[in-house]
């Protein structure tokens, strides 16, 4: 299918793996042209740069939580770019240690809002400001599409921090954005992703653990985990304006149908 994207200048936050990765692999085939962030390392974009060309192509280092970097990203100048028009807010930060709310730090707390919410307030504050100020064809254009988490809709114990980053991201964020961009470019539109488990570099390790692949595949129907294609595949349904462009608000779980967690075992319980 054909979702019109040739030319559409596409920023891709996080996109140096997994979900990041596909997604601006896919945009790429799709004919557009990307922005890739990363904010440690650009080695696993650098052979899409080999592929695709600097002139389709550029890769931007910023450590997002940091309002000047997010500030740098978007004043960057590139030949041939011109203003971001399909915003993917991807990039994010998962506390790999379970700290219950009981035991969490304020540090750790404050910690990862900067990371996950914060960022992304910044980071489509500053991409409507650039949009404000885009010519008219530009404006046509315009999306966000955020990633959000099933942490945000059924919680995560021992991550509570991570939980409330996106789920405030998945309602309160994508809810008042696609009122607000409107005001900007008549046709603009904001939706939300939320993946539950994929597989992924950062997620071989746990995947590995037969308790946790059980827990994960208790409550979900097709019994399986998805790849960071089957994400990235939905996230360039969404930013087409030509196959979504009376689609906005709206919270897309891909997840395998999963139904909430399992929290309890049968010896848990006694039976």
């Amino acid at each position: 299918m054909d979702l019109q994207l040739r030319d559409v200048h596409v920023l891709v936050t996080g996109a140096s793996g997994g979900i990041g990765l596909a997604t601006t692999r896919l945009f790429l085939k799709q004919g557009a042209i990307v922005t890739a962030h990363y904010r440690s390392s650009p080695a696993t974009l650098e052979p899409l740069l080999v592929d695709y060309g600097s002139s389709r192509l550029r890769l931007l280092q910023a450590d997002l939580a940091r309002e000047e970097d997010a500030i740098r990203m978007f004043d960057t100048k590139t030949e041939g770019f011109g203003p971001v028009q399909i915003l993917i807010v991807n990039h994010g930060y998962y506390p790999s240690a379970d700290a219950p709310v009981a035991h969490m730090s304020l540090a750790q707390w404050n910690s990862t809002l900067a990371a996950n919410l914060t960022s992304s307030f910044l980071v489509t504050r500053e991409y409507l400001k650039r949009l404000e100020q885009a010519p008219h064809e530009a404006r046509e254009r315009a999306a966000v599409v955020l990633i959000g988490s099933t942490a945000g809709k059924y919680g995560e114990g021992g991550h509570a921090d991570y939980a409330a980053c996106k789920s405030a991201m998945m309602y309160g964020l994508t809810m008042s954005l696609k009122n607000e961009i409107v005001k900007i470019a008549p046709r603009g539109r904001v939706n939300c992703i939320a993946p539950g488990w994929v597989v992924t570099p950062m997620a071989a390790e746990a995947l590995q653990n037969p308790d946790i692949v059980y827990q994960a595949m208790a409550t979900t129907p097709l019994k399986k985990f998805a790849t960071p294609e089957d994400v990235a595949n939905q996230v360039a349904i969404l930013a087409s304006s030509a196959v979504s462009g009376h689609v906005t608000g709206q919270v897309i779980m891909v997840e395998g149908g999963m139904e909430g967690r399992l929290l309890n075992k049968r010896e848990d319980i006694g039976i």
